[in-house]
């Protein structure tokens, strides 16, 4: 069995420092408790949540290892709105495989959106985009992805190595079941560096300039034959001036 690379942890007070420095940082959940001002208990309230996301059926590769929920928010200061619900839009630039098409997602669910820790986790993140790029209203895209391997193998990043078209993504890993796999890779968008890495810790994060850094997720499988297993994820990515499609 392969032992998983740990991830190289930011220190709660310097990982802004360290996106400065090398485009992302990365955190345990008890930091990014601290951050959101929330109780580990709170992220853990959310979690029934991944258990009711509706199969995704865009996926071009034919696969059927992937469900999701998406919403859309406004954050201006501490003010957090949810926008009336739209499609996901990324050009062919930035998704080579689904770009250029209107994917329209079930919501995230109502009673995920009113927990006391959806906002929280929102607003605290957008202050680090404010903190790095300026004071200013950051256009939210919230993703719930759950990849399975019911099929034997399932894809995190079906789309290879890529950029989102944004400013900043946020991957928190919510859980680990049953899986092998699910390795995660950053690597500078202009130059040779690059590192690997195992997220094993539900509520921990990944923090990325989506500008200077690509991004993977190597596929899952089940860890026996046992029984399938899941990865899930939430996905938060973070625009200055408006939503993508929308400029």
């Amino acid at each position: 069995m392969t032992v998983p690379f740990l991830p190289p942890l930011s220190d709660a007070g310097h990982a802004l420092d360290d996106v400065r420095a090398r485009g992302y940082a990365v955190l345990p959940a008890e930091a990014l408790a601290g951050i959101a001002r929330m109780p580990i208990a709170a992220f853990q309230a959310l979690e029934a949540g991944w258990n009711d996301l509706p199969s995704d059926a865009y996926l071009r590769d034919g696969g059927r290892y992937r469900s999701r929920r998406h919403s859309c928010f406004v954050v201006e200061g501490d003010a957090l709105r949810q926008v009336p619900h739209r499609a996901h839009w990324q050009s062919l630039d930035y998704n080579a495989l689904h770009g250029g098409m209107l994917r329209m997602f079930e919501p995230v669910a109502p009673e995920t959106v009113a927990a006391p820790a959806w906002p929280a986790l929102i607003r605290a993140l957008a202050g680090w985009c404010s903190a790095l790029k300026g004071a200013q209203p950051w256009y939210v895209e919230a993703h719930q992805f759950r990849i399975d391997t019911a099929d034997g193998i399932g894809r995190p990043t079906p789309e290879g190595a890529h950029r989102d078209g944004v400013d900043f993504v946020a991957v928190i890993l919510v859980a680990r079941h049953a899986i092998k796999g699910g390795e995660t890779r950053v690597f500078q968008a202009d130059g040779p560096d690059g590192q690997r890495f195992t997220l094993l810790q539900p509520w921990s994060l990944l923090f990325l300039d989506d500008a200077r850094m690509i991004h993977e997720s190597t596929p899952i499988q089940p860890e026996s034959d046992a029984a399938p297993g899941h990865r899930d994820t939430l996905v938060l990515t973070f625009r200055s001036g408006a939503f993508q499609g929308e400029d």
